[in-house]
């Protein structure tokens, strides 16, 4: 028996019947032979940590645009974030960590540069629509590895499609991930509009504060400690019915607070139109795309390259090229 048959082995011993084990896995779209040292979800955990998309997500925006500062999160630092989440979460009903983690860490790898302002124009200019969960399994099934894709385990990539929208994950690790997501976001977001000087502490509802905690990981604790408590030998992830109804506070919060909040999101419309105009350009001249979308330019259309190419740049990259594009460069005459 190698390293990862006794790993697998021991799933079978000390994981609940909910969990999802790794070697019942449904398997990779394309079939390699199995590592010596790692089960398949440990294998995706390395496939996704070691590509571009994930190095790309430290300058991607969170929520605030270009923040002054070095303690506002990012899109990694979010992804961390839920992993730590959903990892404690899996741990404490018996679940899959490895597949839970995968699933966390790859869960946003096709959010665009400025945040949802950019999958807004996006959706607005796609004839039908851009979706980043939908993107992230994009990114993972195709635009990695020169057209190839991570070639990830099914339960890995439907975990990654259903992290949010209306599908519901099929795993219970899937399930995990999709609500530490939402506590994350929450969570954090109230602590870097705190950070900001959006919002103050007293500014949030009393009522949930009371029950969660008055503190950033008083709130976390509170919420995870009841999603275990609450979905131990249900076969599904819950939330106790006061746990949901607080939260729905505090998201409703944070949207009549921070998320529409002009001071907060007042140079959105500027990201906006730089993707916009980025996006004009390069349909304009799909010959300035790169050689790695020329071939998705060929099979699915000038719209679907120029969104994959633009969907995977980071915040200073869409800035560098709308510059190229558009602001006359300096010259001199030798």
């Amino acid at each position: 028996m190698n390293v990862r048959e006794h790993r697998e082995a021991l799933e079978r011993q000390i994981l609940s019947s909910f969990a999802s084990k790794a070697a019942d896995s449904r398997g990779r779209r394309r079939p390699v032979a199995p590592c010596e040292i790692r089960t398949c979800f440990q294998r995706d955990i390395d496939r996704i940590t070691h590509s571009k998309s994930f190095r790309r997500l430290m300058h991607k925006t969170q929520v605030f645009l270009q923040p002054e500062g070095d303690h506002y999160r990012t899109r990694i630092t979010h992804t961390l974030e839920v992993s730590r989440i959903a990892r404690t979460i899996a741990s404490g009903l018996q679940l899959n960590e490895d597949l839970t983690e995968a699933i966390a860490l790859g869960h946003d790898l096709g959010h665009t540069p400025f945040g949802h302002a950019g999958e807004r124009v996006l959706s607005e200019i796609l004839a039908d629509g851009f979706y980043h969960n939908q993107q992230s399994l994009r990114v993972v099934d195709l635009l990695e590895s020169n057209g190839e894709g991570l070639n990830l385990s099914y339960e890995v990539r439907e975990g990654i499609l259903c992290h949010t929208g209306p599908q519901m994950p099929e795993t219970l690790e899937g399930q995990v991930v999709r609500i530490a997501d939402r506590i994350a976001y929450i969570n954090h977001d109230i602590d870097d509009a705190i950070r900001g000087g959006i919002i103050y502490p007293m500014d949030i509802p009393l009522d949930a504060s009371q029950f969660l905690g008055f503190d950033h990981g008083s709130r976390i604790h509170a919420l995870v400690a009841d999603i275990i408590q609450t979905s131990l030998g249900q076969g599904k992830v819950l939330q106790s019915g006061r746990a949901a109804e607080v939260m729905g506070q505090l998201r409703d919060f944070m949207f009549e607070a921070v998320y529409r909040n002009p001071v907060a999101k007042g140079e959105e419309h500027k990201a906006e139109e730089m993707i916009r105009r980025l996006f004009e350009y390069y349909k304009k001249d799909p010959d300035k795309l790169p050689p790695d979308f020329q071939d998705i330019r060929i099979r699915e259309g000038i719209d679907r390259a120029v969104c994959d190419y633009i969907a995977g740049m980071t915040d200073h990259y869409a800035v560098e090229k709308y510059h190229q594009a558009f602001i006359p460069m300096s010259w001199s005459v030798k």
